[in-house]
């Protein structure tokens, strides 16, 4: 099977043309070409893709780009927004786990449930702390502590991911306890949304697409709630929601500067696809 050939920067220009994109200043879209991957800026055409090599009427190149820049802005404010809770868990989890079983306590395999592979798992945080030896912390703990990893220590090491696989290994009782405890909410939930806020983390992180997005998984709807939860970039931001302990600055920074962004790009989007409901705002609002 034939690969594609490379082609230059005119020509990307000349094959966008070509399938119906206006492009009023052919100097700055080449600038543009010139600073972000044609087949990354590419996907933010799909939404006006007529057919395989058309697009619709009026689409032009201006509009695409100031897709890519909400989209480019909104995944560093959900980044920002990750990073708190990411680093509340390792602060609960670690303290909860800790508490009931010491310091070490990670290393014994009963203090998890059937699905935690023990030896995989201490093999990896062992790669882990050799990977980042050079880190003071984990060089004070290898010379002065015989390389016993505390587990409030060895969490720092932990991604979101890892967390969530923490997490689920535990045993139910000491997962509800810490749903109950730290989110109001139960074990079951917290379980998915775990998952789905690390797909979303690992979006942000590798600088993927939101916009008209779809992601693998549809997050655990709590009982009762009043809408059901879908794979849409607003449904994960319920997520957030949910997960962010907050309120007050959930809802005058986060909410704020969502509301901010996306009248600064207001004319360019097309808010059902990210999923937005015309009641979004009272709905991320805690």
């Amino acid at each position: 099977m034939d690969v594609k050939k490379p082609t230059t920067y005119a020509q990307q220009l000349e094959i966008l043309k070509k399938r119906g994109c206006v492009i009023e200043n052919e100097t700055w879209a080449l600038e543009v070409l010139k600073n972000i991957n044609y087949y990354r800026l590419s996907a933010y055409f799909i939404p006006f893709k007529k057919d395989e090599n058309t697009y619709f009427e009026g689409t032009t190149f201006e509009n695409v780009y100031h897709i890519y820049e909400f989209d480019r802005k909104l995944r560093s404010l959900i980044f920002s927004m990750l990073e708190e809770i990411e680093i509340l868990l390792r602060t609960r989890i670690s303290y909860f786990f800790s508490h009931k079983y010491g310091a070490l306590g990670y290393k014994d395999t009963d203090n998890f449930n059937l699905n935690h592979d023990n030896e995989k798992f201490n093999k990896h945080y062992s790669d882990m702390i050799e990977q980042n030896k050079t880190k003071a912390f984990v060089k004070h703990h290898i010379e002065e502590y015989g390389s016993q990893f505390p587990l409030w220590v060895l969490v720092e090491l932990m991604s979101l991911g890892e967390l969530s696989f923490f997490y689920s290994d535990m045993l139910i009782a000491d997962r509800k306890a810490i749903a109950n405890d730290v989110f109001g909410t139960q074990e079951k939930n917290v379980c998915s949304w775990l998952a789905c806020l690390t797909n979303l983390r690992n979006s942000c992180a590798h600088y993927s697409r939101l916009y008209n997005a779809v992601f693998p998984f549809r997050p655990r709807t709590p009982n009762g709630y009043g809408y059901t939860l879908q794979k849409r970039v607003f449904d994960y931001l319920i997520v957030v929601k949910f997960m962010y302990l907050d309120a007050d600055k959930w809802n005058n920074t986060y909410v704020t500067a969502i509301k901010q962004l996306i009248n600064e790009y207001d004319g360019y989007l097309d808010l059902n696809h990210l999923g937005f409901l015309d009641s979004w705002e009272d709905m991320l609002r805690k």
